[in-house]
């Protein structure tokens, strides 16, 4: 007898997790919420990922796979290299859309930090944007977009930790946009490495 098959599939599941993630504290998300959002029940999540604990491992196992493939996308859509990393800075405003937002998010980030299989997943994700990152500044010195001499590796480090503060800093400030907030702040940490417009 063939297994029924799926009403919807792992990463249908996984948006639906993330969309509950936004709205609901990590204390209180329950396998009953997430199957709500995605239209099954909570008994089918837990036959197929076994527990919620079990579940955010998957999305985060999910998340670091697809973190490259994610990467390159954006790369793809970018002729320009900066306006690449722009695009890819930009992308974490999501996350702080509502003032609750970034709170729910910091803490599931507590939850990946302390859960050694979700730690495990989450650097192997920022190690691959890092990578990346330094990529796309080494490309962007050979268009002449940075100034020669450029340390690739350093300015990637310098994109991560000011895209990181941006959202902790608007979350604290909350002046205008997230988008707009976090573009500046990106500007503010290419700039001395920008080649002056002739």
């Amino acid at each position: 007898m063939s297994p029924r098959p799926r009403k919807i599939s792992d990463d249908q599941v996984f948006e639906a997790l993330t969309r509950v993630m936004q709205r609901v504290p990590a204390a209180s998300l329950t396998l009953a919420e997430v199957g709500a959002e995605a239209g099954v029940t909570a008994s089918a999540l837990s036959q197929r990922f076994g527990s919620k604990q079990a579940l955010l491992r998957a999305l985060n196992a999910r998340f670091a796979e697809g973190t490259p493939e994610l990467l390159e996308s954006i790369r793809e859509r970018h002729a320009s290299p900066v306006a690449a990393i722009r695009a890819w800075a930009e992308g974490f405003a999501w996350l702080i859309a509502t003032p609750s937002s970034l709170a729910h998010h910091l803490g599931y980030l507590q939850m990946d930090l302390s859960d050694e299989v979700m730690f495990t997943h989450l650097q192997k994700a920022t190690r691959a944007t890092r990578r990346t990152l330094a990529q796309w500044v080494a490309e962007a010195v050979q268009a002449g977009e940075l100034q020669p001499g450029t340390d690739p590796a350093a300015l990637a480090r310098l994109l991560l930790a000011t895209a990181n503060g941006s959202m902790m800093t608007y979350a604290l400030l909350r002046q205008g946009k997230p988008v707009e907030w976090i573009r500046a702040d990106v500007e503010l940490a290419l700039g001395p490495f920008r080649v002056p417009a002739r």
